[in-house]
């Protein structure tokens, strides 16, 4: 698979292992899970790269099982059960054989509930199949979506992301009725991504939950500083271009191994026409990304308190704070009391504005963190 852009370090999307970097363990846990019968459960932090990773896994299964079907769904966007079933639809009718005669006329007759819709692809113009059903039959049809997997006989392998979407939905049971359709269709593997983790831990930790130990888990940390130093050297090295030590090691501190931050960093490092960057111009560019985003910072501040802005600053300026009710934090930040910081700090965390690691609580967008520290 070639890269059909110039620029190697890729922002969006997945061209295939060249300009993947590492995450070998995790592709291999997850390729050994799935091709085991293990679902699986994968929990990151937004940009963290889940997107990416579950292309490759698919990628390297594929090489090996190539009459194997292969579903990403982004459920993000869903309010309901109706848009979710809308979506999986859509997503595997019709995909799992050609679309002749026979096949049309077995799916008009296998659904029930609702009406297979035949129409044109927006992007590549091949037939594609849509489903007009009834919203009150929703969850016949998802039935039958699941029927239509296991009597298919095709080894499928679905990834559903931003899966704690579903705790949204209006409608009660989601949960246990997806996991009743999804344990007797043996011939489809899941992979369930999400990157709200107290929501994905409450559907799969919980032992009172339909998915309570269900799935193998995987928590995705940022990739080590070794092996994505050696990644963006070769890709320089490879262009006739120099990536230097002391500028990688800069790019790593500066947003912490954080995978948007360092391939949008790096993306734009590699553009500059100079063969080899300085540090110079590293902060020159740092400075620029800040400046073009200013003005979206300084609008978030409309949808804040005092008392939130004055704890993210707080957050920003110590890049990670472990004991966020300690005295010495509070009084070398002019905070208010304990029972007002959190506060602030649960609604900072809803709108994901802050992120709590293992090590302790950081602003979550990397870029953020830097132009707020400017401002403490």
């Amino acid at each position: 698979m070639k890269s059909i852009s110039t620029n190697p370090f890729l922002i969006t999307g997945y061209q295939g292992p060249d300009y993947f970097c590492d995450r070998e363990k995790e592709t291999a846990s997850l390729m050994s899970a799935l091709k085991n019968g293990r679902n699986i459960t994968l929990i990151s932090p937004r940009r963290m790269g889940k997107t990416g990773l579950i292309k490759n896994v698919f990628y390297y299964i594929q090489k090996e099982n190539k009459s194997a079907a292969y579903f990403y769904l982004d459920i993000f966007s869903t309010q309901n059960l109706q848009e979710f079933v809308s979506l999986l639809g859509r997503s595997v009718l019709g995909k799992l054989d050609t679309l002749s005669q026979s096949t049309l006329k077995s799916l008009f007759s296998f659904f029930k509930s609702c009406r297979p819709v035949i129409g044109a692809d927006e992007i590549t113009g091949m037939p594609s199949v849509t489903l007009d059903f009834i919203p009150e039959r929703s969850e016949e049809t998802l039935k039958e979506i699941f029927t239509y997997l296991n009597q298919s006989g095709v080894e499928c392998y679905i990834a559903i992301d931003e899966f704690q979407q579903i705790m949204e939905y209006p409608e009660k049971g989601v949960e246990g009725l997806l996991r009743s359709y999804i344990q007797f269709t043996p011939n489809v593997h899941f992979i369930f991504s999400g990157s709200k983790k107290h929501l994905m831990e409450s559907i799969f930790f919980s032992i009172k939950r339909p998915f309570y130990q269900s799935t193998q888990k995987l928590f995705l940390a940022p990739i080590p500083y070794t092996p994505y130093r050696e990644f963006a050297k070769k890709l320089f090295d490879e262009r006739k271009k120099t990536l230097q030590e002391n500028i990688f090691h800069e790019i790593y501190q500066s947003v912490k191994g954080h995978t948007w931050y360092m391939q949008y960093l790096l993306n734009r490092l590699y553009s500059l026409p100079q063969q080899t960057p300085t540090i110079e111009l590293l902060h020159t560019l740092i400075q620029e990304i800040i400046q073009e985003e200013e003005y979206t910072y300084q609008t978030y501040f409309q949808f804040l308190t005092s008392n939130q802005i004055q704890l993210l600053k707080a957050i920003a300026k110590e890049e990670i704070v472990n004991e966020i009710n300690s005295a010495t934090f509070i009084k070398k930040y002019d905070l208010k009391g304990a029972s007002s910081i959190n506060v602030a700090l649960k609604s900072l965390i809803n709108k994901e504005f802050v992120l709590k690691e293992q090590q302790g609580y950081i602003v979550y967008d990397r870029f953020l963190a830097i132009w707020l520290k400017g401002l403490v």
